[in-house]
């Protein structure tokens, strides 16, 4: 009888052992033909360090510069509504010098009159708009009820007076208004 067992000589093995190599010349191989990766993902780091760096220095800056911007509106926001009420304070000094002058009343309402219209106009043209509430339902959204009277059945939840008016600035709401409310 034959024995069909292959032989170890026969049996091609490829096996990469690193114990076949001697020494550690396996390692440095490796090492030195990675190091060129190495640097090079190196010099990649440094790039991106440094990018990112310049990147949180530009925003600092940009924080800084719209606080600064930030800051000077706020400060001149109102500027150009004072420019334009500054002539009508110099109507209404020149009203108040001809009433101390002068004794005839009818001229005095007609010139206190003229300059409450001019500041009327001018505030009109900046936006700032009446709110209508007397006889209309009463909104929370847009009135401040300071107290409740007996009217009657037909004004039950409507506005009976305005203690304080209200006013839009924009389509915004800028004050609400302060109201009597039937009950």
């Amino acid at each position: 009888m034959e024995d069909k067992t292959p032989l170890n000589e026969d049996i091609a093995m490829d096996i990469n052992a690193d114990a076949d190599i001697p020494g550690n010349t396996h390692l440095s191989n490796s090492v030195t033909e990675n190091s060129g990766d190495i640097e090079k993902l190196q010099d990649e780091l440094k790039e991106q360090k440094d990018k990112y760096l310049r990147l949180v220095a530009e925003f600092e800056n940009f924080k800084r510069r719209t606080a600064k911007e930030r800051v000077e509106l706020s400060q001149t926001a109102g500027k150009e509504i004072i420019i334009s009420l500054l002539d009508i304070l110099d109507d209404a000094e020149r009203a108040e010098k001809q009433m101390q002058s002068n004794s005839e009343v009818g001229q005095i309402k007609e010139g206190i009159t003229l300059v409450f219209n001019k500041l009327r106009t001018t505030l009109h043209q900046k936006g700032l708009v009446p709110m209508e509430s007397i006889q209309t339902n009463f909104d929370v959204e847009k009135h401040e009820a300071i107290a409740e009277v007996d009217l009657g059945e037909k004004m039950k939840g409507k506005v009976a007076d305005e203690v304080q008016k209200g006013y839009y600035l924009n389509d915004k709401i800028l004050r609400f208004a302060k109201v009597v409310v039937g009950k």
